[in-house]
């Protein structure tokens, strides 16, 4: 922890903002213009522009329905399965093992019942009214044209198949998730590039999609500029200290007083949570997409390809199919094989789709063992405040984590309870 009073490493800016948010992806900004909707004036620092990062490239859904973490009870006997299978959903590289043991130990802990079930009640509580916050957040900064309103479709080859995932179903049902049942010629003719291998599907209620990540990011952001926020590229080096509390990030160029701070950079927000409280077992799960351009065909709404794990969103150049999960270093270059394995399932999924036009990225989602985020108050300093750790949930979360994050920092009742979600737990 840096202690120094008069760093002489950059040149200091000359006033601080009310609040300064470390993220300019959908949390960040979110929290950014939920902070300035309350009156404050707020900075927003990040190495990247906004949506340049993990942002980017996510599955576009917004998915009330994700309160089931991947972690279902049972998962320990799938998870060498999973990895024997060439074009299934998860990869540990060997080297990385050692690495990746003491949090997926720690993962499938998680995955007991009575575990299973208070993080399904705590992602349940903050999941609430997601598409409605999206939508609402999108008409105040112009940003309508990229929020949609959708059907979100749980593709399964037939009934059979969606039975012998009961568990996740039974789950989302005792927590309101609604849906209709579509089968056959029905889902054929809603969406009729879908392969006739899969005749039955869950087309679940109050669900959306986001045309271009990137583009809402960015767009959130003009808003957030035109009212009066500011945006600095900076890469953060160390936090100062000055009588017992943060006082200024120092940056690779300056150095930029704070008052209130809140921490909301993703994967790496690791390094700043230890330097102001405690190392925390925050891991990149790398996720993956490829998007079709001049597909051939039509997709209306988002699917879910329950079998392969990985979703196809429609897209405003395209399809993007996104999704897998390989744990490795934040430095290590992208694993080719994995978007071949998107390649496979995105052919499987629309035998007449022409793939020759399309785009590659990885990214870096922040995963938690207990799959729930860190949102609340720092244990050891009154003026920071928490909002990372959001896993495959980042997207959906961006407006109402911005709320909560408000409420806290302006002293209200949050209007969930931050229990569960609090870096107290670790």
């Amino acid at each position: 922890m840096s202690q120094q009073n008069s760093p002489d490493a950059a040149p200091a800016v000359s006033s601080a903002a009310d609040v300064t948010v470390v993220g300019a992806g959908i949390i960040g900004i979110s929290c950014a213009l939920a902070l300035q909707k309350k009156g404050l004036s707020v900075r927003v620092v990040d190495k990247l522009g906004p949506g340049e990062g993990t942002s980017f490239g996510n599955a576009g859904v917004i998915a009330e329905c994700g309160c089931v973490p991947v972690n279902l009870p049972g998962f320990a006997w799938k998870v060498p399965g999973l990895m024997l299978d060439s074009h299934g959903p998860l990869s540990i590289p060997m080297s990385y093992m050692h690495k990746a043991a003491p949090w997926g130990l720690s993962f499938i802990w998680n995955s007991r019942t009575r575990h299973f079930n208070r993080v399904a009640d705590a992602l349940d509580s903050i999941l609430r009214d997601a598409t409605q916050k999206h939508l609402q957040q999108a008409r105040e900064n112009n940003a309508e044209d990229w929020v949609k309103a959708s059907p979100y479709y749980y593709l399964y080859r037939d009934e059979d198949n969606f039975k012998a995932d009961s568990v996740a179903w039974n789950a989302r049902e005792s927590r309101g998730i609604s849906y209709d049942v579509v089968q056959g010629s029905a889902l054929h003719q809603q969406e009729p590039g879908v392969s006739d291998q899969f005749n039955y599907a869950l087309s679940l209620h109050n669900h959306g999609f986001v045309r271009s990540p990137e583009k809402l990011v960015k767009t959130l952001a003009d808003s957030f500029v035109a009212k009066g926020g500011q945006i600095q590229l900076a890469d953060i080096r160390d936090i100062q200290i000055t009588d017992g509390q943060p006082s200024a990030l120092i940056t690779h160029k300056e150095t930029l007083p704070v008052k209130q701070l809140v921490i909301a950079a993703g994967v790496w927000s690791r390094k700043l949570a230890a330097k102001l409280d405690r190392d925390i077992p925050l891991q990149s799960e790398r996720g993956y997409h490829i998007e079709v351009r001049n597909p051939g065909i039509t997709l209306h709404s988002p699917i879910m390809f329950a079998d392969g794990k990985l979703v196809a969103t429609p897209m405003e150049n395209g399809i993007r199919f996104a999704g897998l999960v390989e744990f490795g270093d934040l430095e290590a270059e992208p694993n080719e094989e994995f978007c071949h394995r998107l390649f496979y399932h995105a052919k499987r999924l629309f035998p007449q789709i022409n793939t020759e036009d399309y785009t590659e990225w990885m990214g870096h989602r922040p995963s938690l063992p207990d799959s729930l985020p860190v949102i609340g108050c720092s244990q050891n300093y009154g003026n920071v405040f928490y909002a990372f750790g959001h896993q495959h949930m980042g997207l959906t979360l961006g407006p109402h984590t911005g709320e909560l994050i408000a409420q806290l920092v302006t002293g209200e009742q949050p209007d969930i309870d931050l229990t569960p979600f609090s870096i107290s737990r670790f």
